[in-house]
């Protein structure tokens, strides 16, 4: 394997980035070519959602190719390109042979959420203190454990639900996770006693994955578009954003039963009183944990 890097200026980023994918790359990245200098630059953007930047002043960008023709194909191609002339060549080199799966896999190891509830990998054994295991490998869809967000919200399942007893003697009852992504929030609540739980998401991808966790997992749940959501749950959880949070206020607190719990994550700390103003109309919402600057915020009917 090949790597191409460039030096290519803001403005430049996103015409260089399209133009190695379609000079059949097999990834291309970019990154801060000051970074850990003084002129190292900050892209903020709420997470999950686009930057305000496609790139920095001085981005380097980085293409891999299966061959050294291919990469130096591509790099005489792009030279010949009117927008190359900002451009420059920071090296071709030829990468060492790695265990890319190995690699990978070794970024993710088993995340505690609480000291007996544990996300496992499948290839990880399970460590001999856990007594409840989500096994889950990282995919397409949000949610592994390994977020602030994802931790706050099982750590609240694992607070208020019971292991193995059912939804009829279940605090957590009738569950809804909407914007399930992998299901992860879903399979906590079966592990932690609910019995009646839909996963739904817009994204088809997250409502696949969802299926296939589920099974991995061994518990019963259904899974589609929220178009399969009907009437009232006992347990509404939502780990999105906080944008698409405050527009679906008055659908999730309509999907709260009486005496139920609404549990929103996916919000920053700065955005508690924003969430709090778009729900004011339907209920108080409040902190009830925080880490990393995220916060979970709940309310009871």
């Amino acid at each position: 394997m090949f790597e191409l890097s460039l030096m290519c200026p803001e403005r430049r980023v996103e015409t260089l980035c399209d133009a190695l994918e379609a000079l059949d790359a097999l990834s291309v990245s970019v990154e801060d070519a000051d970074a850990q200098t003084d002129a190292e630059q900050a892209l903020f953007g709420e997470p999950g959602m686009p930057p305000p930047k496609a790139g920095w002043q001085r981005s380097r960008v980085v293409a891999l190719y299966d061959t050294e023709t291919l990469s130096r194909d591509a790099l005489t191609l792009l030279q010949a390109q009117d927008f190359f002339a900002d451009c420059t060549l920071l090296g071709l080199q030829e990468l060492a042979p790695q265990d890319w799966v190995r690699l990978t896999q070794s970024q993710f190891t088993p995340v505690a959420i609480t000291p007996e509830f544990w996300i496992v990998p499948t290839w990880h054994e399970p460590p001999k203190q856990a007594r409840v295991i989500i096994r889950l490998d990282p995919g397409l869809a949000f949610g592994t454990g390994t977020h602030p967000t994802t931790r706050m919200c099982l750590r609240w399942i694992a607070q208020h639900g019971q292991p193995q007893t059912g939804a009829s003697g279940n605090p957590l009852g009738r569950v809804l996770d909407y914007g399930c992504g992998s299901g992860i929030l879903a399979i906590g609540a079966a592990k932690y006693g609910a019995i009646d739980i839909d996963a739904v998401d817009i994204d088809e991808a997250a409502v696949q994955s969802t299926g296939l966790n589920a099974q991995a997992n061994l518990v019963t749940l259904k899974t589609g578009l929220p178009v399969i959501a009907t009437g009232v749950y006992q347990t509404v959880l939502a780990n999105i954003l906080a944008t698409p949070l405050k527009v679906l206020a008055p659908l999730l607190w309509s999907r709260v039963a009486p005496g139920g719990s609404l549990v929103l994550a996916g919000i920053l700390e700065r955005q508690s009183d924003e969430l709090k103003t778009a729900y004011a109309p339907y209920c108080q919402l409040k902190v009830t944990d925080q880490e990393d600057g995220w916060i979970l915020m709940t309310a009871m009917r």
